[in-house]
């Protein structure tokens, strides 16, 4: 059954294959349905690949190989809270080793220009903590490509 809201990620090619990589990256991920094209469309020919069902961590998505028209930016990422350094380093690894790039405080970004922030708990509970263990452990976080847990958890202890 089709989800009542899914959330629609536009690429310029390639729907497919970030599909069947989330699938393989992330629990709970699936890819549901690939769908061609009835006819040619601007950035494309009748029978290539137009929209992509997919589920990543539970949440229902829709791939539209749309064309270069509209490019993903930072303005959409997906966040994924991660338990320790393993899983942190994981799901990092994953996204940056195939074809990807890394980036500031958490976030990287896909090989098809999607954003995502690889981000431990134990920070977002720093921040949620306020005062004092949330700057420090914010202070911290801002120097930071990848996520270090240790360096978070010492910085919300006040350790130096």
């Amino acid at each position: 059954m089709t989800a009542k809201n899914t959330i629609c990620l536009w690429y310029d090619d390639g729907a497919e294959e970030a599909a069947h990589f989330y699938a393989a990256t992330f629990p709970d991920s699936s890819v549901d349905g690939v769908y061609r094209a009835p006819t040619d469309f601007p950035s494309g020919k009748a029978g290539d690949v137009l929209t992509v069902q997919f589920t990543i961590l539970g949440i229902p998505c829709l791939g539209l190989n749309g064309g270069p028209a509209f490019p993903q930016s930072e303005a959409f990422s997906f966040q994924v809270m991660t338990e320790d350094q393993a899983e942190t380093d994981r799901y990092w690894d994953a996204i940056v080793g195939n074809g990807g790039a890394e980036s500031a405080c958490g976030w990287c970004k896909d090989r098809w220009g999607l954003n995502w922030q690889i981000t431990p708990r134990t920070l977002t509970e720093a921040l949620a903590a306020g005062g004092e263990e949330a700057a420090r452990a914010f202070a911290a976080m801002m120097d930071m490509g990848r996520i270090d847990v240790a360096t978070i958890d010492a910085a919300r202890r006040g350790d130096s």
